[in-house]
Order: structure tokens, then C-alpha cells, then sequence
């Protein structure tokens, strides 16, 4: 059986964004899955049974850091001899596309999910474009996971477009529609849920899932909120996921509003959101930028009409009202305005949440997004 390397620079990559698919992989071909060392990449190999190995890898510019993953992988791949190295995320895909060209890997693949040099200026962007031109140099095909994103990348000459593939309809990994589908949770479960969350039955309850940071939108957002609830008070934002304070912290301001507005409610990383989603009415993701956002397609997969940000991926999930509504990047009232419309216009809420599981499931089930990457492997393999 041929070795697959599939290299994420932080394990919760590996155990959230790529969920299921290296084993389902694991049929087909030997697979090794490599990311930084810690608790999550040790408790995926307890669980999956699939092969593993720590690297640490850091996700800033970190000369000397780098230098010694690089090595480490280089070592790795020389030892290990995979016919494909398939790498996720800026950081590991540097690393990882040029240490396995170094180590003569002959199938070098490279998802884009997204590229933080978007929101950057000065001198760090011109690092991140030399990081991301020379990723691209070093890989035999890229995969940009949305039809914008391959666009961008034509756009600024970073790639050769002989290069670049999406494959299916975008998403590095789909949705497993048989796992997000609302379904599963009856009206006795979803009432608790409110009930240990302080959640009245009145409540409409927008749902934001992402990491706590400036580039998600999360200022606009509460922002938008904390005005809608002066003058609706039985509204509540419930707020998902870790505050990373050392990578694009939020401003005191807003973390003040998080923490003391009695109308909103912020909850930790969760390994399972499905029971934040199902007792929510809209789906709000202001996001700068994005690759293409598993939770949007979460969302839409539990029947939440979603508001986002016109940015790569959200803008192709999202159909402006059929599924969603699309509203300006970085603008706080254009948010509040597409927030309160849907507040205050439940028919049209309705008629977005009848489209939305439907509009993902033929789109971007997982079962078809694996099935095509495997047929892009096998074209490389099968000899």
C-alpha cells in the first residue's frame, strides 16, 4: 500500500478540520498524519488508530523555529519515503512543501484555506507573499478550497495557474450531513440546552463559532449586538470558541463586552457545537477573510439562515437570500442592519432556513468532497 503524509501545523486541524478524512483515507493508502506535538495530536492517535507523529511548528515567523521543523520533517519524509505529501494550513505548507521537495517526495499537494497575508501591510505581508510564492513553487499542485480563492491567487500571479485545482464545488473536507442534521435533537433536548444556558424560550439567539480574535469580525459583531439588545432585549449572542491573546488579540473594550453584557453568553472550544447550533436562530460569521468555513456549512447543514461577510468561500456557501444574507466586511451597521431584518422578519428567517440543509447537502456533503480528492490521488498513484 502507497504512503500518504498529511501535514496540519496545529493538531485541531487534523481532529476538526479534516474530521473522518484520513481514515477514510486510511482504505486506500498508508497514512501518516504529522502536526505539533500535545494533548490533542495524542488523543487523535488513541482514538483513530491512525499513524502519527509530532513536529512543533509554530504558526508566527519564527526564523530559527522554522529552521529546526523544517530538518525534522526533512528527517521524517527522508525516513519514512511517501509517494505524497499532502500539507494544510501557511504555516506547515511552507515547511512541509520544501521538505519534501528536499527529501525528493515525488506527489507534493498544498490546500489553501485561506491566507493571513490578506490582512496584513508593511513588511510582514512581503514576507508572507515570499512564504506563500515559494509554498506553491515547491508543491506539484495546489488546491485552492473555493472558486475566489483560486481567482486571488490567478489575480496576483502567486501560483501557476497550471497548478491550481478546487476540488468539487470547494471545502478541504465537506460537511457529514448524517452527523450536523437538526433532526437528531428533539424540542425536550433543545430546551434543556437553553435552560443551562440562561436562554428563555422567547429569546432569539444569534450563534457566532470561531476563534475570539480581531480578523473573525467578532468587534463588529458585538458591537451590532450590544445596539440591537437596547431595544430588544429578549435577544442573546452565544459565542463559541478560545481567546487567543498572543495571534490577533480583540480590543479590552470588547472583551469587557463579552465578559459583562448579561445578554451574552461565551463558551470555550467545543468538540461538538452541534447543540449550540440547534438551539439557535441565526448563524453570524463577519469574518475578514476565510479559506471556506466549516462552520458556515455547519450551519447551513442544522437549517440556520447565515449571515457573513462578502470574503472567499462564505460568499459561495451563502446565496444573498436564498440561504443568507451577505453584508460589507469590517462594517458594524451593515451587520446590525442584516441581524435586525432577520429578527424582525421571521417569514423570510423561515424561508432561509428551508433552503439551507438542502443547499449544503447537494453541495458539499463530505462523502462526495473525500470521494474527489481520492480520485485526484488516485491519478497520481494508480501505476
Amino acid at each position: 500500500m502507497k504512503k500518504l503524509v498529511r501535514i496540519t501545523t496545529v493538531p485541531v486541524s487534523l481532529v476538526v478540520l479534516l474530521r473522518g478524512q484520513l481514515q477514510f483515507m486510511s482504505q486506500f493508502y498508508e497514512v501518516l498524519a504529522v502536526s505539533s506535538k500535545g494533548a490533542e495530536l495524542d488523543l487523535l492517535e488513541s482514538q483513530s488508530g491512525l499513524r502519527i507523529s509530532g513536529v512543533n511548528m509554530t504558526r508566527k515567523i519564527t526564523p530559527f523555529k522554522d529552521l529546526a521543523a523544517l530538518w525534522n520533517l526533512y528527517r521524517l519524509l527522508k525516513r519514512e519515503k511517501p509517494e505524497m505529501v499532502h500539507t494544510h494550513t501557511p504555516k506547515a505548507g511552507l515547511l512541509g512543501m520544501l521538505a519534501a521537495q528536499l527529501a525528493g517526495v515525488p506527489v507534493r499537494l498544498h490546500t489553501v484555506a485561506g491566507m493571513p497575508l490578506l490582512e496584513r501591510q508593511g513588511l510582514i505581508r512581503k514576507v508572507l507573499v515570499v512564504a506563500e510564492k515559494l509554498t506553491y513553487m515547491c508543491a506539484t499542485r495546489v488546491y485552492p478550497n473555493s472558486q475566489a480563492m483560486m481567482e486571488l491567487i490567478e489575480s496576483h500571479r502567486y501560483c501557476s495557474p497550471k497548478k491550481l485545482k478546487v476540488i468539487g464545488n470547494g471545502s478541504s473536507n465537506g460537511i457529514d450531513t448524517s452527523i450536523f442534521d437538526p433532526q437528531l435533537f428533539t424540542a425536550q433536548v433543545k430546551h434543556d440546552t437553553r435552560a443551562a444556558l440562561g436562554i428563555f424560550a422567547d429569546d432569539i439567539v444569534y450563534c457566532f463559532i470561531g476563534r475570539m480574535v480581531a480578523d473573525k469580525g467578532v468587534k463588529e459583531l458585538v458591537e451590532a449586538f450590544f445596539k440591537i439588545n437596547q431595544h430588544k432585549r429578549n435577544t442573546k449572542l452565544l459565542l463559541i470558541g478560545p481567546f487567543e491573546n498572543d495571534l490577533d488579540p480583540l480590543d479590552q473594550s470588547t472583551v469587557d463586552k463579552i465578559s459583562n453584557h448579561p445578554s451574552i453568553i461565551w463558551k470555550d472550544f467545543q468538540a461538538d457545537v452541534r447543540p449550540f447550533l440547534s438551539i439557535s436562530d441565526i448563524f453570524v460569521f463577519p469574518s475578514y477573510r476565510e479559506g471556506f468555513p466549516n462552520v458556515v456549512m455547519q450551519a447551513g447543514a442544522m437549517n440556520l439562515p447565515c449571515i457573513v461577510t462578502n470574503i472567499n468561500g462564505s460568499n459561495e456557501i451563502i446565496h444573498q437570500e436564498e440561504n443568507g444574507i451577505i453584508v460589507p466586511v469590517k462594517n458594524s451597521k451593515a451587520l446590525q442592519d442584516a441581524m435586525e431584518q432577520l429578527t424582525h422578519n421571521p417569514a423570510l428567517r423561515k424561508t432561509l432556513s428551508m433552503n439551507a440543509r438542502q443547499m449544503i447537502v447537494s453541495r458539499y456533503d463530505q462523502h462526495y468532497v473525500m470521494n474527489e480528492l481520492l480520485k485526484e490521488y488516485l491519478q497520481f498513484t494508480d501505476n
